[in-house]
């Protein structure tokens, strides 16, 4: 049997198939009778529009291309939940591609997106070219989702406002009578504004920074930690700079006889889903990858209306999410 067409519904419904094209398109004004009748043939008949016919008349694809920095990162799970929500109320489809294996294998990180025509480009996570950037926002409506490297013109960008969220975390070990904290550090533009958050709470406070650099995984975070607490005069407390590094810590704490919070506190960056399992149960920032992956998704759906609008960056709220992995350091305890 030959799958229904567009007139079979239109025959069903006793309208033209004009008439259907409206309905399924949601446009035009169309009595609700009628709508009512295109509807119950098109659930009658299991009629499913051609989408490649729909793309060359509408000239789009409907889809929506998504480069993810590194698919291994929990905390982008969230984000693109949030993310998909709105795309999928208006009627598009992400493509996702994972930015590290095609970094690992020489392509162009963009080239796919362009051969399959998407609509537009949301880029979560640090930006591999800056300036391959600009150019690719000149052709279609781009969107950076949870990084702050410096952008082109035209390009929007979505994130957290990641020297507060530092701040929110070192000033809370801070508060519990920590002064020997040592932050594991990150690369990137976020790295770096997490750690001048925290460098500048440690030097509001009379405290000294102690900054270790990493690389944002659990093998850096392990290692990391390892070299912090094989020092002299060891930190009482460790700020990582994401979820990831900071379960890397728990490991080598754990390996080096120190219990967690008792002789180390170990704040994280994230709040992901990692952060919340009851044997980690991290004291972590909350970046809001949800709300960053839905207002990245308006973003994009508003440069479809303006595509020559300013980008601009819109900056969600960190909250500081209070967990078992923080308490005051043993020297206040007996004091």
């Amino acid at each position: 049997m030959r799958p229904p067409t567009i007139r079979d519904v239109a025959e069903r419904a006793g309208v033209s198939k004009s008439l259907v094209s409206l309905v399924l398109r949601g446009s035009g004004p169309v009595s609700p009778e009628k709508r009512e009748s295109v509807l119950r043939a098109v659930r009658d008949l299991g009629y499913r529009p051609n989408a490649a016919a729909r793309s060359l008349s509408e000239q789009r694809t409907r889809t929506v291309g998504v480069l993810l920095d590194d698919l291994r990162n929990p905390w982008f799970v969230d984000l693109l939940d949030g993310l998909n929500a709105p795309l999928h109320a208006a009627g598009l489809h992400m493509l996702l591609a994972d930015a590290r294996l095609n970094r690992r294998m020489g392509h162009d990180l963009a080239e796919p997106f362009l051969d399959l025509g998407v609509d537009g480009l949301v880029i979560v996570g640090t930006v591999p070219d800056a300036g391959g950037l600009g150019a690719l926002a000149r052709r279609m409506p781009v969107v950076v989702a949870g990084a702050r490297e410096p952008r082109p013109e035209g390009v929007e960008v979505v994130a957290g406002d990641d020297e507060h969220g530092a701040r929110l975390a070192t000033e809370h070990l801070l508060a519990l009578g920590h002064r020997r904290i040592a932050h594991l550090a990150g690369h990137g533009a976020v790295g770096a504004l997490r750690r001048q958050g925290f460098e500048a709470a440690m030097r509001a406070h009379g405290a000294e920074p102690v900054v270790e650099p990493g690389d944002l995984t659990e093998e850096g975070g392990y290692r990391g930690t390892v070299r912090l607490l094989s020092r002299r005069e060891r930190p009482t407390a460790l700020f990582a700079v994401n979820d990831m590094a900071s379960v890397g810590a728990l490991s080598a704490a754990g390996e080096l006889g120190l219990s967690v919070p008792g002789d180390l506190s170990v704040a994280g960056y994230d709040n992901t889903s990692i952060s919340r399992l009851r044997h980690v149960w991290l004291t972590t920032v909350d970046t809001a990858p949800y709300e960053i992956g839905r207002r990245a998704a308006r973003c994009l759906l508003d440069r479809f209306e303006r595509p020559d609008g300013e980008g601009r960056v819109h900056l969600a709220v960190p909250t500081l999410e209070i967990r078992g992995t923080t308490a005051p350091p043993r020297d206040a305890l007996r004091g």
